[in-house]
């Protein structure tokens, strides 16, 4: 481990992974870092977590894990493919490692004793992400769960996660609004419009994905009225941020 380094207003400890490689092209095209996935770990303390993502035989790590009081790692650095996304897919684009910057949150995830995420580890993540943001073309909609980008494997990091003051803090997007309900049959569309992969998932299984996002109170993978006004508010707001990029 090396000492402590100080990036901008964040202090970051440097605690090197192995498991990393250079980013590959996709589809011809050199990479492009212009997407955020946030996580949570899923095991407790923060310290096993933190061993585990820098495991040679794990296979797994992230750029940054942030602890519960605010205590951030550098695991792995941004220029550098991170092991984080695993199988899944965002706006048609299928090797997220590639284009991405991951950050993990200490939490216990589902299994072990979820839980909110504290204040501390919440305002790390703004600054570092506004840091993040600063480096790299991220749009707001690219700013994305786990379970977004891997909706039948993934479920973190949950509905307890606070999207909104980040979205306040210019980090990815968030609404409680409606709008006139999306016709049940377009439902698949307007998720893949978002960014949803509808393909290679069940519907039901993206609806809850989206739910957890968007509508944490109920995530039952129904599109049911409140679900789908939702959803055409969402997508009006994507398609808003897209045009006036």
């Amino acid at each position: 481990m090396k000492a402590p380094n100080v990036s901008g207003p964040d202090i970051i400890t440097e605690f090197r992974s192995p498991n990393c490689n250079a980013r590959k092209p996709e589809r011809g095209l050199d990479p492009v870092i212009d997407t955020l996935v946030i996580h949570y770990t899923g095991m407790m303390p923060t310290e096993r977590a933190r061993d585990w993502l820098c495991a040679p035989a794990s296979r797994v790590s992230a750029h940054y894990l942030i602890d519960e009081d605010g205590t951030t790692w550098r695991l792995v650095e941004e220029t550098e493919r991170a092991w984080h996304a695993g199988v899944g897919a965002w706006r048609g684009w299928r090797d997220i490692n590639s284009r991405s910057i991951g950050i993990e949150l200490s939490n216990p995830g589902h299994d072990y004793g979820y839980r909110p995420f504290p204040d501390a580890q919440i305002a790390a993540l703004i600054e570092l992400g506004k840091g993040i943001l600063a480096r790299h073309p991220i749009p707001a909609r690219n700013v994305v769960a786990h379970s977004d980008i891997a909706p039948s494997r993934k479920i973190d990091p949950g509905e307890l996660f606070p999207w909104r003051p980040l979205a306040e803090a210019g980090i990815g997007l968030w609404t409680d609004a409606e709008a006139g309900p999306v016709a049940e049959t377009d439902v698949a569309s307007y998720l893949q419009a978002i960014g949803y992969d509808t393909i290679e998932n069940d519907l039901p299984v993206v609806l809850s994905a989206f739910q957890r996002r968007y509508r944490p109170e109920n995530f039952d993978g129904i599109a049911d009225a409140q679900t789908r006004a939702r959803l055409a508010a969402v997508h009006a707001l994507v398609a808003e941020r897209a045009a006036s990029a």
